[in-house]
């Protein structure tokens, strides 16, 4: 389902609403928020809460510390009067966020593709959006993600992920935008889902009345878990939806919207974007918003969630197999642990899921002989042996098991050596690169001679300004940039297509580390990470790439996939191997952008050394350029948000490797907001024209070109950029 038709649905029903919105709100602005509501909803709303006083619930409390149920919730409030909350409101609040989990939405290969927030409803079930699991297919390669949040210190908690088993129980509504969804009873660790608690789902009218505040806990853009409290009005209610005011953002999409109480009235599934009086929708600068053109660009006045009491309407009235039924009756008869006895069995626990931090890093005793510190640390994990079992992700498919990583102080970045029968990767720990366990006797002999290379590096000049010089007068000796910048763009391309004459293939170990990523020093920390500038040894990396080969062989050789619809097994395919098990490489321009064809994949001008977790990270999206990147940076490898991607380093290198790749291919890049669009080649230009050129890219454009006959123009003539239009590469 397409998320901008949901939005657009959203602001019409906010329009269709306006006539019966305004007065109440002119009413709940004048103190008069009771004449907005029915008597009948008024006395459910007072039952309601006379029952949650009587149980401890925290309400709202007037100066002198004492309240009525009118005052409690607002219904006499005059406005500009404080009000104020016992100290267990906000204890209850991180109780309850603990079941509150980001979804992880992954592709068949096991690639991230996006994310949105779940929260449990059951001991076993999961409520999020349909637009954000809208297929067993695709919760069965999902997985939902507790505890990614920070500590009291601020720093990260580990994130404990459990497999969705929509085998066992799966329901979905286009319609109510909603998805129920089975979650695996232990994480892959061995961690017990009852540990998080739930929340009911009430379908009783009184929970919630206009003018209220509502509480939100939110993953929002996919970021760490965050609260949003009491800055939430409930503005509206009506068939099936709840519209309010709040602060919550894409990537909030499944986000449980709770009263006061915290008990759950809505699920947040869509904003409402601003209309013009033509009913167009409108940008944050006022004009008007078209089809194609970048969502996030859309100016929004509210949020709509689905109304609790619809989503149990629907729920109950599926006729279901008995096991399913029997999960759905939990759903609706079972009541809750208290969430605080809850959180507190919870942080008890002896689980490494979730140590306890302890204040300036001390570390807390988790068992004898053992203990736990949470540090300031960024590591990588490494992939282990197969072990026989199903995997969390694709079904048939053997786990791989993550060996424990124990860092060293102060952390410097290097390559990890794997264990045996594990895969390489960065990491952010001390200790020496060794070479890593192989099947055969000795190093492969395409390893051999990647070593051999890098060996002469050490005795060639790093970067030679006269014989570049030189070799780029004669690349250019024939050649005149045409005044008209189509032309341009035409001229360039068949000059780079026509001296694109060495075509290695796609092998970074062979190709790219042991001469053409080289950094001007020697030895140590030569190869810096694009994305992040963290510095690796090209001979770590070698050895690395060479391993991965090996596990990928030995993972072909012991794992195979279900036939669909048949007994038979067959292998693992490449694309499997290569996102369960990438390089340490990045391609600039995405290798699904053009099939992972040759000579694209292996054209060495856009490939660049990338930590494992800075290429996952960023996965195939387009970059991008935040006002706001400075603040809110999530990790050394940028910031990221949907269709959106700022590196922390390298944007004068990536955004010339881009601007090759539309001049040597065009169409292979497509004008569209998954790819490139006008206004992102203007984002690369800038980069381009705010990073000259180095001596690091001059080595590079120079190595490359002893290897494929062509370089990069925007290296050789930076000033050239405003001369080329660039748009000419992209595709329909």
């Amino acid at each position: 389902m397409d998320f901008t038709n949901i939005a657009v649905a959203a602001g019409e029903r906010w329009h269709r609403r306006a006539a019966v919105r305004t007065p109440n709100l002119e009413r709940i602005r004048s103190g008069r928020a009771i004449e907005a509501e029915s008597p009948e909803r008024v006395q459910a709303r007072l039952s309601r809460l006379a029952q949650a006083v009587q149980a401890g619930a925290p309400c709202a409390t007037t100066a002198g510390g004492k309240a009525t149920l009118t005052e409690s919730i607002g219904l006499e409030r005059v406005q500009g009067n404080p009000d104020f909350l016992d100290m267990n409101f906000v204890e209850l609040a991180l109780a309850v966020a603990r079941f509150v989990g980001r979804i992880n939405i992954r592709s068949a290969l096991g690639r991230s593709i996006g994310y949105g927030t779940g929260f449990m409803v059951s001991p076993t079930l999961l409520l999020t959006n349909h637009h954000v699991l809208e297929s067993a297919a695709v919760a069965a390669a999902s997985e939902v993600e507790f505890d990614y949040q920070n500590d009291r210190s601020g720093r990260p908690l580990p994130v404990v992920g459990f497999a969705l088993e929509p085998e066992r129980f799966f329901m979905t509504s286009a319609e109510l935008d909603f998805t129920l969804v089975a979650v695996a009873g232990r994480s892959a660790r061995g961690v017990a889902l009852d540990r998080y608690g739930w929340s009911r789902l009430i379908g009783t009218q009184g929970k919630v009345l206009l003018g209220e505040s509502l509480n939100i806990v939110q993953h929002p853009r996919g970021e760490a878990k965050q609260l949003v409290l009491r800055s939430n009005e409930l503005v509206d209610l009506f068939d099936d939806y709840a519209h309010y005011v709040t602060d919550t953002e894409p990537g909030s999409s499944g986000s449980p919207v709770f009263n006061d109480q915290w008990e759950v009235v809505a699920l947040h599934h869509a904003g409402v974007p601003r209309r013009d009086s033509e009913g167009r929708l409108l940008t944050r600068d006022g004009s008007v918003w078209r089809e194609g053109m970048d969502p996030d660009l859309i100016a929004w006045v509210a949020n709509e969630g689905i109304r609790v009491s619809s989503l149990v309407r629907y729920i109950a009235a599926q006729d279901l197999p008995p096991a399913q039924a029997a999960l759905r009756d939990d759903l609706l008869n079972l009541a809750p642990p208290s969430a605080l006895d809850a959180a507190v069995a919870g942080e008890g626990s002896d689980s490494p899921a979730m140590p306890l931090a302890a204040p300036g890093g001390h570390a807390p005793v988790a068992g004898a002989g053992t203990a736990t510190w949470t540090i300031p640390l960024t590591v990588t994990a490494q992939l282990g042996p197969v072990q026989q079992g199903v995997h969390p992700v694709m079904p048939g498919i053997a786990p791989v098991r993550m060996p424990a990583i124990a860092p060293a102080l102060p952390p410097a970045p290097v390559i990890a050596p794997p264990a045996a029968g594990a895969s390489p990767a960065v990491t952010r720990a001390t200790g020496s690169a060794t070479a890593p366990a192989t099947a055969h006797a000795g190093p492969p002999p395409a390893m051999t001679v990647a070593l051999a290379e890098l060996a002469r590096a050490a005795e060639r000049p790093y970067y030679d300004a006269r014989a570049d010089k030189a070799a780029r007068d004669a690349y250019y000796a024939l050649f005149a940039l045409p005044d008209d910048k189509a032309a341009a763009h035409a001229a360039l391309h068949e000059l780079l297509e026509r001296t694109h004459t060495g075509r290695p293939a796609y092998a970074p170990a062979r190709h790219l580390y042991p001469w053409v990523e080289l950094r001007h020093t020697r030895g140590g920390d030569d190869i810096l990470s694009i994305y992040s500038g963290a510095g690796m040894e090209a001979k770590a990396l070698i050895e690395a790439d060479f391993a991965i080969d090996e596990q990928r062989k030995r993972m072909r050789a012991a794992v195979a996939l279900p036939r669909p619809g048949t007994a038979e097994a067959m292998p693992l395919d490449d694309d499997f191997l290569e996102a369960t098990l990438p390089y340490n490489c990045e391609h600039v321009v995405p290798q699904s952008w053009f099939g992972k064809r040759e000579p694209m994949r292996g054209d060495l001008h856009h490939l660049f050394a990338c930590e494992m977790d800075c290429n996952s990270f960023r996965g195939n999206t387009p970059y991008f350029d935040f006002a706001d990147f400075a603040e809110v940076i999530r990790n050394d490898c940028g910031k990221r948000e949907p269709g959106k991607f700022e590196p922390g380093h390298g944007k004068g290198p990536v955004a010339r490797a881009t601007l090759y790749f539309l001049l040597r291919y065009p169409g292979l890049i497509d004008r569209t907001a998954n790819e490139y669009q006008p206004d992102r080649i203007a984002i690369l230009l800038a980069w381009h024209a705010a990073d000259p050129v180095t001596e690091y890219e001059r080595h590079r454009n120079a190595a490359i070109f002893e290897t494929q006959g062509n370089r990069n123009p925007l290296i050789d003539f930076p000033e050239w950029a405003g001369r080329i239009d660039f748009t000419r590469g992209l595709g329909s």
